[in-house]
C-alpha cells in the first residue's frame, strides 16, 4: 500500500484521538527511522520512552521471532517459562518483593490503586476504626494514564473534566510542598502516588525532602507510597529505578514503557506485606505477563546489563547538559533544562510546538509537553556522535524557526498549578 493510501483510510476510519503528522513510518534501526519516502530521522523521542533500545535490535528481534513461532499467548491459569523468572530479575533490580504482569501502564496504577484500596480495607477490621482507609493522594500536575482510574489521579484538567464524575477519593497535593502534603495527610488515607519524575507534566523531579516525608507519613498513617516509574523508571536515569537516588523504597512501584522492547507490557512491583492483600481472583488479566512479552522483557532487562547501557545512560546525559547548556547561553528563550539521564525537558519562554514541527522537517524526532517544554527521551544506546548531530541540529531549529510567543507567561523551576484545583483550595 502507499502512503497516501495508508493515509486515507487512518482519516476516514481511526477515531480522532491524536493530532498526527502527515507522515507513514515504515522501519527503523537503532537511533533512527525512516518513513514511506525512505527519509532518515534521528529518534530523541523513543515511542515517549518506550524504545529504549532503540528500533530493531539484534537480541530483542532474534527473541521475538524464537517465541513467536513457540508460544505468542498462554493462560494465566497457568505457567509459562519467562513470567517467574522475568519477575525475579524485576525484584532484583527494584529492591521489592513481588510482581504483576499487566498489559500497559495505565492498566499497572489500576491495579496498584486497587491494591491501594484493598490494603487500606484492613484497618476496618481495626478496634475503634469506623471505616476503611480509602483516600488517595496524588501530585498537581500529575499524569497517570487515560484509563478512568488513572484519569481519576491525574491533576491536569484536560484530560479529567470532559469524563467528570471521575472515582471518588482522590485529593492533590501541590508538587514538592511538604506543608501542604502533612496537612491533607492523616489516617484515612490509604496511599500516596507521585511519578518520582513527571514526565508529561514537564520533566520534574520529586525533591528529596518531599519524598523523605511522604515516605514518613505513609508509615505512620499505614498508607502506601506509589511510585509511578513508567518513563522514568528501568534504567531512564542511569539507575535501575529513579527512586534509587533516595535511601527509602516505595511500598509499591509502577513500569511499562520499555519493559518489553516495544511491545505491550507492564508491572506492579510490590513488598510481601502488600502484595499478600491480593489473594486469588481479586485482580487478574487476560493478556498480560505472556511468554512472548515476558522473553522479550528478560532479553531487554539483559541488554541493558550485558551492554553497560546504566554507564552510556549517565555518560551521554553529561555530553547532552554541557550542549545544552552551552546553547542556552547563546539563545535567551531556553529559561531552564532539567531532568536526569536520558529524560530532559528543554523549558523555553516561547510556545514549543513550532519547534517540534520544523525539526520534523531536518530530520529530527523530538516531543513538546507542556506547551513550553521540549522533552528528549532518546535511546539508551545513543551515541557520542548521535549527541553531536543532535546539538547541532537542534541548534538549527533555534536559528530558524519562527518564534510563536506564549499566550501565558510559563512559571519557571516549578510545575503550573491547575486553575481549578488552585481556585477549589
Amino acid at each position: 500500500m502507499n502512503a497516501n493510501s495508508i493515509l486515507q483510510d487512518a482519516n476516514q476510519f481511526l477515531m480522532p484521538t491524536y493530532k498526527r503528522q502527515p507522515i507513514v513510518f515504515t522501519h527503523g534501526r537503532g537511533c533512527y527511522v525512516y518513513d514511506s519516502r525512505g527519509k532518515k530521522y534521528l529518534d530523541f523521542l523513543g515511542g515517549i520512552a518506550v524504545n529504549a533500545l532503540g528500533h530493531a535490535h539484534p537480541r530483542i528481534v532474534k527473541v521475538i521471532r524464537r517465541e513467536a513461532a513457540r508460544a505468542i499467548h498462554l493462560s494465566n491459569l497457568f505457567h509459562n517459562c519467562y513470567q517467574g523468572p522475568l519477575a525475579r530479575k524485576l525484584a532484583e533490580w527494584s529492591g521489592l518483593d513481588r510482581v504483576f504482569f499487566s498489559n500497559s501502564g495505565a492498566e499497572a496504577i489500576e491495579g496498584a490503586l486497587k491494591l491501594a484500596r484493598v490494603y487500606g480495607r484492613t484497618s476496618a477490621d481495626t478496634p475503634g476504626v469506623a471505616a476503611p482507609k480509602h483516600r488517595i493522594l496524588a501530585l498537581e500536575n500529575s499524569f497517570h494514564g487515560r484509563t478512568f482510574g488513572a484519569v481519576s489521579v491525574t491533576a491536569t484538567e484536560k484530560y479529567r473534566l470532559p469524563f467528570a464524575p471521575l472515582v471518588p477519593g482522590v485529593e492533590f497535593v501541590r508538587f514538592n510542598d511538604v506543608a501542604d502534603l502533612e496537612s491533607q495527610f492523616d489516617d484515612t488515607v490509604c496511599a500516596i502516588l507521585l511519578e518520582t519524575i513527571q514526565g508529561e507534566g514537564g520533566i520534574y523531579s520529586v525533591s528529596e525532602d518531599f519524598w523523605n516525608r511522604a515516605r514518613a507519613l505513609a508509615t505512620e498513617n499505614g498508607a502506601l507510597l506509589i511510585a509511578d516509574e513508567i518513563q522514568c523508571g528501568l534504567g531512564r536515569t542511569g539507575r535501575y529505578f529513579a527512586y534509587q537516588k533516595f535511601s527509602s523504597k516505595p511500598d509499591v512501584a509502577v513500569v511499562a514503557k520499555p519493559l518489553a522492547g516495544g511491545l505491550p507490557l507492564g508491572a506492579i512491583l510490590t513488598s510481601e506485606a502488600v502484595a499478600q492483600r491480593f489473594s486469588p481472583g481479586l485482580h487478574g488479566t487476560t493478556f498480560g505477563g505472556g511468554p512472548l512479552a515476558c522473553a522479550t522483557a528478560l532479553e531487554f532487562l539483559s541488554v541493558i546489563e550485558d551492554e553497560k547501557l546504566l554507564e552510556n545512560i549517565r555518560t551521554r546525559s553529561t555530553e547532552l547538559r554541557e550542549g545544552l547548556s552551552a546553547l542556552a547561553a547563546k539563545f535567551s528563550f531556553i529559561r531552564e533544562i532539567r531532568g536526569e539521564g536520558l529524560m530532559i525537558g528543554i523549558e523555553l519562554s516561547i510556545d514549543g510546538a513550532p519547534f517540534v514541527s520544523e525539526a520534523m522537517l531536518k530530520g529530527l524526532l523530538i516531543n513538546c509537553t507542556h506547551d513550553f517544554t521540549l522533552r528528549l527521551l532518546p535511546p539508551f544506546l545513543v551515541t557520542r556522535a548521535q549527541v553531536r548531530q543532535f546539538l547541532r541540529l537542534l541548534e538549527q531549529l533555534f536559528v530558524t524557526t519562527p518564534q510563536k510567543a506564549p499566550a501565558l507567561e510559563p512559571a519557571k523551576s516549578a510545575p503550573p498549578r491547575p486553575a481549578a484545583l488552585a481556585a477549589a483550595r
